[in-house]
């Protein structure tokens, strides 16, 4: 059995999902999981055919809901590594070796993001000045809290160890969860770190977090942040095994 797993959350994709399959199984031996989140057009339909494995969720829990049961199909059928993997196509299948170099090749290292800003990329997406303006102020308050430098902590393209894949099934932030996974990450004692990679324009659909609805989504995530500061967390032993009742559907 593969050891390495893809989680794709999807929420209404089916214009992208194909294709962002089809990208990580040109450039990676990753087994490929799509977590259709309560979509209504033909999300699951399409990722299956496209030859990933797909478990769908009755109603839409949201990108933090998707991404945990991701973890815990993970957890449950035994992978020792797990990438996040955006399903509107914005993340390069072909910085997943990458990724994967970098984990395994650097002790104590549970998590590897990738980032849009440690390097500038000519012709790269970076998000709009809004959000980046937003993004650098939750990297300065993560960099202090964690002691390290962060770039771009709402970054969704990440690859974990089982410590990690242990970490995300049992306690997953579920509303806006990248920035609040860091403060997780660091609660419990594991280690990050950031890769410069190049990220794409979506190929479909439209991104939830407006122009509107920066501000908004930039106080709610500060919130999350202190609240996240005051929480205390249980900790997960290594071998710990929470259960897992999700099933897929091919």
């Amino acid at each position: 059995m593969n050891r390495h797993l893809a989680i794709v959350p999807a929420y209404n994709e089916a214009g992208a999902i194909a294709a962002t399959i089809a990208d990580v199984l040109a450039h990676t031996d990753f087994d490929v999981l799509v977590v259709d989140d309560g979509s209504t057009d033909g999300t699951a339909a399409a990722a299956a055919a496209a030859g990933a494995t797909v478990l769908s969720h009755p109603f839409n829990l949201g990108i933090g809901g998707a991404v945990q049961s991701g973890y815990l199909y993970a957890l449950q059928h035994g992978y020792d590594v797990a990438v996040q993997v955006d399903g509107d196509g914005q993340h390069d299948a072909r910085h997943i070796p990458e990724l994967l170099a970098h984990l395994e090749d650097t002790r104590g290292l549970n998590m590897v993001t990738g980032s849009r800003f440690i390097e500038r990329v000519d012709g790269a997406y970076r998000s709009s000045a809004s959000r980046r303006l937003g993004i650098r102020v939750f990297a300065t308050i993560l960099s202090r809290v964690t002691g390290r430098r962060i770039t771009d902590p709402t970054s969704g393209f990440r690859m974990v160890d089982r410590r990690g894949i242990e970490l995300f099934a049992r306690d997953y932030p579920h509303d806006y969860p990248e920035v609040e996974a860091v403060l997780l990450l660091h609660f419990h004692k594991l280690d990050g770190a950031e890769l410069p990679v190049r990220m794409r324009e979506r190929r479909s659909g439209i991104s939830s977090i407006n122009a509107q609805r920066s501000i908004y989504y930039m106080i709610k995530v500060l919130l999350a942040i202190f609240v996240g500061l005051l929480r205390a967390r249980p900790a997960v032993e290594a071998g710990d095994r929470a259960p897992v009742t999700a099933e897929s559907t091919i």
